[in-house]
């Protein structure tokens, strides 16, 4: 295996984990927005206590994803930066927004429900926003001028794929977050907001499905060489539909229960977490050797070896030091009764 082979691991490696820690992060704060005069269902409340200490966790993986563009292959680094420039500055954009939204959500009590609508609709634009460097990095819309790439816009939003891809962030969003705060509301005690969050979970899972479909076919049409390799690992793609179908039978486990109380979305939080690491892996394999089709390649745009060599064990130390302590927030944050069963402040 060569150096950018597992260099272009690593960078994956950073996309898949910021893709699923964001979208549960991102629909935390829609679904506190939807749920936000329930108080019955205490629904808003669940949402908001996983949000608090997560948003700055989630946040550190996309400053590691960008800081290993720029470090393992800064020879696409510059492609990157010209055809991303404007999706990429809107990303930021509504992050900073969001980010400071969110935290004067609890603040500024008397504009709480402005700031907690304004967090929620930038939770659905940002996993769009970030979902469409995908088929922006296809090839298809970029063009080159005297060795210089600008993206097509009007092609890339008449694009049947790109609102395949826009349906299937959205859907997963509501999808992934809507499992973790099933599984988060039953931690907690919490019966109702957990029912409330298992339909969710039941609604929006077939509909991401359907968008995943809705990707294969749009590629098929529009980007045969990648979905042409996607073909090649269709084994791995059904096992990844068999993880999704074990993950939608949790959620209604125990068949039979005397209090009414199905579902067990631990089971599914793991399986649909694999199904999604087996299916970006069919991708990413596909999407080899280009990073930006058909111009850039992970080898053209690779750093030194000696560069990478330093960097990658900068990684390792780092990783081995960080881990443990994410490991030790998880379990606190999952585990620890006393936030767990926290009330909010007023009430």
């Amino acid at each position: 295996m060569s150096d950018a082979v597992i260099a272009s691991i690593v960078l994956w490696g950073f996309v898949f984990i910021y893709s699923v820690m964001a979208t549960m992060d991102f629909g935390a704060g829609f679904w506190s927005m939807i749920y936000f005069n329930r108080e019955k269902t205490r629904a808003t409340n669940i949402a908001n206590r996983y949000l608090s200490p997560t948003w700055e966790v989630t946040n550190t993986f996309i400053v590691a994803l960008v800081v290993a563009i720029y470090s393992l292959f800064p020879g696409a680094a510059f492609t990157l930066g010209t055809i991303l420039l404007l999706p990429g500055s809107l990303i930021l954009l509504l992050l900073a927004l969001r980010s400071a939204f969110l935290v004067f959500s609890h603040i500024a009590i008397d504009y709480e429900k402005i700031l907690t609508y304004i967090t929620g609709i930038t939770g659905i634009l940002i996993p769009v926003l970030l979902i469409s460097v995908l088929p922006i990095t296809h090839g298809h819309f970029v063009t080159t001028v005297n060795g210089k790439q600008t993206l097509k816009l009007a092609e890339l939003f008449s694009s049947p794929n790109e609102y395949a891809f826009i349906g299937f962030a959205i859907s997963s969003t509501l999808f992934l977050s809507s499992l973790l705060l099933s599984d988060y509301s039953k931690e907690a005690n919490e019966l109702e907001a957990f029912k409330v969050y298992r339909k969710d979970a039941m609604i929006t899972g077939p509909i991401s499905l359907l968008m995943a479909f809705l990707i294969m076919i749009t590629l098929r049409n529009e980007e045969a060489w990648l979905y042409n390799k996607m073909m090649d690992d269709l084994p791995i793609l059904l096992f990844s539909l068999l993880f999704f179908i074990i993950g939608g039978i949790a959620l209604y486990l125990p068949f039979f229960s005397k209090k009414n109380i199905k579902g067990m979305p631990r089971v599914a939080v793991v399986s649909i977490t694999l199904q999604y690491l087996l299916a970006s892996y069919v991708y990413g394999k596909a999407h080899l050797p280009y990073m930006v089709y058909p111009d850039v390649t992970i080898h053209s745009g690779f750093t030194d070896p000696n560069s990478f060599r330093a960097v990658f064990a900068t990684y390792i130390v780092g990783f081995a030091i960080l881990f443990p302590g994410f490991f030790y927030f998880w379990r606190m944050f999952m585990k620890d009764n006393r936030y767990l069963k926290q009330k909010e402040a007023n009430k």
